[in-house]
């Protein structure tokens, strides 16, 4: 049986976006593989309204769907991504970070959680890959948060990111076409593709540029400075986006690197084991509100006083 290998784009028609990920799919058709490919902008998305009925559900241990799904398309497009073998996302950033079309798809997700699905029986484990392709007229200095944005977005559905390519000072329209190396970069992040979802599940690793990012658990290229955590763990550094956590330190050559430290991966949001903990998270603190009759009384008799207060606004 051939794979299932989806493209989602977000960007113009015939533009940057869509073009490299139609190079990365072509070679993943090349190869076999049975491809499927949508612009986001061809459907009709609504903003999470941020209900937290989705959420609520989950810290009671069940599921509920999202309230939007028989509203919009994106339950439609969700059963099919979720079946797919990998998926490559190709999104423009417009201003640091991935476009507000793709952020309106990917954070209506979480009523998909893939790893609290699965610990309830509502659908069965598949591992699947993605490659990431993010898209700009700038440098990375004006696209410093694109795919870091659309990485923070894989967890959720469980996406093992095997590769990724920023495509910069491309700012015209289906300007990446003049550019032989970025063109063949595509076709590569294509080949990686394919190459993961031929390999078993606990083989797979990153495919991408060795020296990519500075975590070496996830390869983005953004850390901070680490907090105490709600159960107490804390690290001196964190990675921004997948959550290890270790210090800094000086190489011999004088260059500074991530190092994760010896339990810097309990939270890795990149495993199903690492997402359960937020699970655990939300279950404490939502769960742990809408369980107590008191905190909810006392919430409604002091938000009383900010529903009845208005100040003008525009017509």
């Amino acid at each position: 049986m051939a794979y299932k290998v989806m493209g989602i784009t977000a960007g113009r028609k015939n533009s940057n976006s869509e073009i490299l990920l139609k190079e990365a799919l072509t070679v993943c058709e090349e190869k076999g593989a049975d491809v499927t490919m949508i612009n986001l902008r061809d459907f009709h998305l609504m903003d999470c309204t941020g209900c937290t009925a989705c959420t609520k559900a989950m810290s009671q241990g069940k599921h509920i769907g999202c309230v939007l799904d028989d509203k919009d398309d994106k339950k439609k497009i969700m059963d099919v991504m979720l079946n797919q073998d990998a998926v490559i996302f190709s999104v423009p950033t417009y201003d640091l970070m991935p476009a507000s079309v793709y952020l309106t798809f990917a954070h209506r997700s979480l009523s998909y959680e893939t790893s609290f699905l699965e610990t309830i029986g509502t659908i069965e484990h598949k591992d699947r890959v993605a490659g990431l392709i993010s898209v700009g007229g700038s440098t990375r200095a004006w696209q410093s948060m694109a795919l870091e944005g659309l990485q923070a977005t894989m967890f959720t559905t469980d996406m093992k990111v095997v590769d990724m390519m920023l495509a910069t000072r491309v700012p015209a329209p289906a300007q990446c076409l003049l550019d032989d190396k970025l063109m063949a970069r595509a076709r590569t992040l294509g080949e990686h593709i394919m190459e993961a979802v031929a390999t078993p599940a606990e083989e797979r690793h990153w495919l991408g540029e060795e020296d990519m990012g500075w975590c070496p658990n996830c390869h983005s290229n953004a850390l901070v400075l680490g907090e105490m955590q709600w159960d107490g763990l804390h690290y001196p550094i964190e990675c921004q986006v997948c959550g290890a956590g270790g210090t800094l330190e000086k190489t011999e050559d004088g260059k500074w690197k991530f190092v994760i430290q010896k339990d810097g991966l309990l939270k890795d949001r990149t495993t199903v084991a690492g997402r359960a903990k937020h699970l655990e998270e939300i279950a404490h603190t939502q769960g742990g509100f809408f369980s107590d009759p008191e905190k909810i009384k006392l919430v409604q008799e002091r938000k009383a006083a900010y529903a009845q207060k208005a100040f003008k606004g525009i017509d």
